[in-house]
Order: structure tokens, then sequence, then C-alpha cells
């Protein structure tokens, strides 16, 4: 049986609730952290005191948007001091701002596009603050949310969850030319890419040839009026990871986790979630308490 995804009549979008204490903390410009094939640019926040093994957080901006920008919009180093963990904030000048979800050197394990530098970000937190291996997480917005499908494809090995905003499946453009949702095949920004669960699978499985291990939990947020990455890609993402993880589709939890917004549990509800927020348009606003939830955080 596959989810009943609502698509009732728009409503007013919800807000969600973020902590009332003002973010002001600065971020720390890093360089030389490993390999950076693309010239992606790098700020941090760091918790105060810092953790003998900080948790990291890779969050990944939307087209058109920097790292700082959207560290403004989620709100994250607002519980980096309580929470304990380092978060991460890359940048992509190419293209628009829009990561590289398209190439066949990013969509490739250790193939040196966007994923590489990414994920030597990671690779340097381990190493310079002795991050703990078995808590690093990624999250994004849009074409950040398509890069955290791809991080997940190229290196499923290296996080231990993500979360995932209004974006669509992994390896969707692959080969167009470029990675904003109107270039290359305009099926993957109307959310009409459709592809059986074993097919999207096999693309995911694909960028990385002869991994056999597990792949990271994920959430996946979209809005019923999403009019620029179309609401069917909820649908397809869902379809994908379902497959590749092996959870089937199990029930549907109305206003949760608040009203207007459908839970669509997989499995037990530990591997794979999705959430249709009825009226909302493009992006979802970032749940960061579920967030911080599902990364045992």
């Amino acid at each position: 049986m596959f989810p009943v995804i609502i698509t009732a009549l728009l409503l007013p979008a919800f807000a969600v609730a973020v902590p009332t204490r003002q973010v002001d903390h600065a971020l720390t410009p890093i360089s030389n952290w490993g390999d950076n094939p693309t010239n992606l640019e790098l700020l941090a926040y760091f918790p105060k005191p810092m953790p003998a093994k900080p948790a990291v957080i890779l969050a990944l901006h939307a087209c058109s948007l920097s790292g700082q920008q959207y560290s403004e919009e989620n709100n994250y180093t607002a519980y980096a001091d309580e929470r304990g963990f380092i978060a991460l904030f890359p940048s992509t000048k190419n293209d628009g701002n829009c990561w590289d979800v398209a190439s066949n050197k990013s969509l490739t394990h250790n193939g040196g596009g966007d994923s590489l530098g990414l994920v030597n970000m990671i690779k340097w937190a381990i190493s310079e603050h002795n991050a703990d291996p078995a808590k690093i997480f990624v999250t994004g917005s849009s074409s950040g949310c398509m890069m955290t499908n791809v991080m997940g494809g190229t290196y499923p090995d290296v996080f231990a969850a993500s979360s995932c905003y209004s974006g669509f499946p992994a390896g969707c453009l692959a080969g167009a030319p470029a990675s904003s949702p109107g270039s290359g095949d305009p099926a993957c920004g109307s959310g009409k890419a459709h592809k059986t669960g074993p097919e999207w699978a096999k693309v995911v499985r694909d960028m990385y040839p002869g991994y056999n291990g597990t792949y990271p939990p994920t959430n996946i947020w979209h809005g019923t009026a999403d009019d620029l990455v179309g609401y069917g890609n909820l649908a397809e993402t869902l379809k994908q990871w379902s497959a590749v993880m092996g959870v089937p589709f199990t029930r549907n939890i109305t206003d949760s986790p608040e009203l207007g917004y459908t839970k669509i549990v997989y499995g037990d509800g530990t591997q794979l979630v999705g959430y249709s927020a009825v009226g909302v348009g493009h992006t979802v606003p970032c749940n960061v308490e579920v967030d911080l939830k599902w990364f045992g955080l």
C-alpha cells in the first residue's frame, strides 16, 4: 500500500515554532579543510563549551542563498551550545548558488564534485575537533534538500541521519547541464519525474557501487502549495528511500507535528518519515525541534 498524501484545499501556512531567544552567534570562516574541487566556502559555529566529542550538523542552503543566510533562516546555532554540536554552513557560488546535483562527479562516491568537498568538511571536523563519527547529520532546503539526498547516496556510511525540506529525489537531475529546478528535465522541478521504487533505488545505489551497508534514516518535508519544486516530489522521494531501506508505508498521522501537517510513517518510524504540509509553499519552514529529536540531540 502506498501512503495517502493529503492534497486538500489550500489553507494558510502554519509557522513552525522556534525558540524565543535571539540567535546572535557569530560564525567562523574556515579554509583548508581538505580537497575542495568546486571552490566551496565554509562557515562554522562551535559550541561553548566544546564537548569532548561534539556532534556535527551539515546544513545546506537553497539556490541563490549562502551559508550565512541559511544559518539565519534555520536557527540551528540557537541550540548548538546546549545540545553540543558543531554547525557547518557551506556555500556554493556556482550555478546560481545551486548545489551540484547533476554532474557525474558529484553523484559518485569520491567523484570529485560538490559532494566530495562537503564530505571533506565532515572529515575535517572529525580530525581537527574530535567530532563524533557516529553523530554526523545533514539537512537542507530546496537545492540543499536535493544535495542532502545526494549525500545520503554518495556517502551513506558518513551520516547518522538526514532531514530534507522541499527538494526532489537523489539523482533526478543526473546529466542535466545545471542544477537549478528549472534546468535539465523539467519533470524534476514539476514533481512529475516518475519511477518505480526499485528504479529510484538503483539511482541511489549506483552512486556508491559495491556499498552493502545501511543508509541514513531520513525525514522528508514538502508543502502542497509548492509552485517551484512540485509537491509530487514528496511521493517520489519517499518511494526512493522506502525502496533503498526496504521499509514499507504503514500509516498516516494527521495534524502532526502541527495543525495542517500529515506525518507519513514507514516501518516503525525510525528509518523513514514524510511530512505533507497543507497550503505551505516553497519552502516548508525548518522545524528544528523535530529535526534535533530525529537526530537524537
